[in-house]
């Protein structure tokens, strides 16, 4: 099975489009890691077109928040639909489970005992400052990051959160992850 983590950074904020559209936003850049290859790799809304082919091939795509954010954002710059491709969102799975969001910082923290090495604002002032190295770090420290809770739910049954007072375990189904769909993906777009 293919599977491709991945993240993505914009270059402006919901405040500068006017509402809480992701697909209003633009995209600095798109981290991804490719788990059948091992390999990290990044693309800036120029180099979109050597991304394409690599979804077209994959069989889920797995992130933070992305059913909700990124997905449809990266929707806007493709000519099929990425819906079609199976998507394991770990945010949603775990509102399904505990009945409310937590970020991706906080999850990463109880249960890897590591943080983000910055801010989603960050990176829009990296762009603004043409820091693109620090936009590419931060967003593949994400993906990083996604893909190790991504392994340790697969591996454990449960992600860890810190509800205040002490550690607390979150069950994830993890059940449909693994499974092969066939994602109905058009792969004539000529990509």
């Amino acid at each position: 099975m293919k599977k491709i983590c991945f993240d993505i950074e914009t270059k402006n904020t919901f405040e500068d489009v006017g509402e809480r559209n992701p697909s209003l936003l633009d995209i600095s850049l798109v981290g991804i890691y490719d788990f059948e290859e091992n390999k990290f790799d990044s693309f800036l809304e120029d180099d979109l077109n050597r991304l394409w082919p690599i979804l077209e091939k994959t069989d889920s795509i797995i992130g933070y928040n992305s059913d909700h954010f990124d997905i449809p954002l990266l929707n806007k710059y493709y000519k099929g639909d990425l819906t079609k491709i199976k998507s394991v969102d770990i945010m949603k799975d775990i509102k399904k489970s505990l009945g409310r969001r937590i970020g991706l910082d906080a999850i990463a923290k109880a249960t890897l005992g590591v943080g983000k090495s910055g801010h989603g604002m960050d990176a829009i002032e990296w762009w603004k400052k043409g820091e693109i190295d620090k936009i590419r770090q931060y967003c593949l420290d994400d993906v990083k990051i996604t893909r190790d809770i991504y392994n340790f739910a697969l591996q454990n049954g449960h992600l860890k959160y810190f509800d205040g007072f002490k550690i607390k375990e979150i069950p994830i189904d993890t059940g449909e992850w693994e499974k092969k769909e066939n994602s109905g993906l058009n792969l004539t777009l000529g990509f």
